[in-house]
């Protein structure tokens, strides 16, 4: 793990982004992608900054496929999804089965992808808040 540093977490991020638009243009893929990574939510406590973001990550993508938020950048929502890829698969740079240390790849990942495009994901909790859509 020491030497997973935050370019690796971006390099990790941009291989899914591929994936990430296939899933965007496909509904149903879109729907079954929501619920395995909602089901993985579950098997874990949320810790930390990044991984506490997860739900807010998933409203998003689901305001912007039902067309109800649509105001951000097409590349936020691919880096979003293309990040909750990595934390869904199970196989990643340390699999998630190691007690105590299996999410840490997966806190870098998304704190990248966080890095990346927090202003436009704070920008979809204002408006979150300010429609009551929480």
């Amino acid at each position: 793990m020491e030497n997973f540093n935050e370019e690796d977490a971006k390099k990790q991020l941009e291989k899914g982004y591929g994936e990430a638009e296939k899933i965007l243009e496909d509904k149903d893929k879109m729907e079954e992608f929501l619920q395995k990574l909602e089901k993985k939510l579950q098997t874990i406590p949320l810790a930390g900054e990044s991984l506490s973001a997860i739900p807010t990550l998933i409203s998003l993508i689901k305001r912007y496929i039902q067309k109800e938020y649509t105001e951000i950048p097409l590349g936020t929502i691919i880096a979003v999804i293309s990040a909750l890829l990595y934390w869904v698969s199970p196989i990643d740079i340390l699999p998630d089965a190691i007690p105590g240390v299996g999410y840490i790849d997966d806190a870098f990942v998304l704190a990248a992808c966080l890095k990346l495009v927090g202003n436009d994901i704070e920008e979809y909790k204002k408006w979150r808040d300010e429609n009551g859509k929480n």
